[in-house]
């Protein structure tokens, strides 16, 4: 992915930012229509929608018999709904797991392999679309809504997801001359929020011993100018912010 958008920025003079995959969802809405939603700023407003479906597939694992715990941990912590297991031999098993597409896509099988010791292999096929509790989780960035960072996600999953993708916002943004807040919303609803503290830079020095509200003065000054700074400053979000959404996905 990286070689490819270098060649489209160097070659076709693009400006592109990469961005963690999403499945498409439908909604259903109150007058009977249905949509096909393809990205999460596409979402129209949520008193509009009356349901929303997600796509569900059907996951075929075949590991060795001594890692079924495992691999029935990582599809239950998935929203998976165990379907069955058969027997292959004495040594290996296949285990059937229905689990959203949306769960699977990101590192799905990284943890497989991980979990397995590089032993379990996997297949999946789309099976449908079915009714599920879903929200659409807002980034802000000193109160301007990012969508390329806003996902979709099961309503249990919200807040905690949130919490990690602003923990890796805070260490991939760089500090800027003022603070930088970083929410993470639901609806009108804030359900996470990080800082990142601001540069700052000791307007002080220059004074030796004499009166404190000389100091006082100075730092008010700074605070001031700071506050000022953040109301028309604008934060460059690198490309790395983007994708750390994808890691804040995984296990700790």
């Amino acid at each position: 992915m990286e070689v490819i958008q270098q060649r489209l920025e160097r070659e076709e003079d693009m400006d592109l930012v990469q961005t963690a995959p999403t499945v498409r969802y439908r909604i259903k809405l109150h007058n009977g229509e249905e949509k096909e939603i393809r990205s999460p700023s596409e979402l129209p407003d949520p008193s509009v929608i009356a349901e929303y479906l997600e796509p569900i597939t059907r996951v075929n694992i075949v590991v060795p018999k001594e890692f079924i715990g495992a691999v029935m941990k990582i599809c239950t912590d998935r929203r998976g709904q165990y379907v069955k297991t058969d027997y292959y031999g004495g040594e290996r098993v296949m285990i059937g797991f229905r689990i959203p597409f949306g769960e699977i896509i990101f590192d799905f099988h990284d943890r497989l392999k991980s979990v397995t010791r590089g032993f379990g292999t996997m297949d999946y096929e789309l099976e449908g679309f079915e009714a599920s509790d879903l929200v659409k989780v807002r980034i802000l960035v000193t109160g301007d809504e990012v969508d390329a960072l806003s996902m979709i996600c099961h309503r249990e999953q919200a807040e905690s997801r949130a919490r990690k993708v602003l923990k890796q916002l805070r260490e991939e943004i760089p500090r800027q001359q003022f603070e930088v807040a970083l929410h993470a919303a639901i609806g009108g609803k804030i359900v996470a929020r990080e800082n990142i503290r601001a540069v700052r830079k000791d307007v002080t020095a220059k004074c030796y011993g004499g009166d404190i509200s000389r100091k006082r003065k100075l730092l008010e000054k700074q605070k001031e100018g700071k506050k000022r700074m953040r109301q028309v400053g604008n934060v460059e979000i690198p490309q790395a912010a983007f994708l750390s959404v994808l890691r804040s996905t995984g296990e700790e």
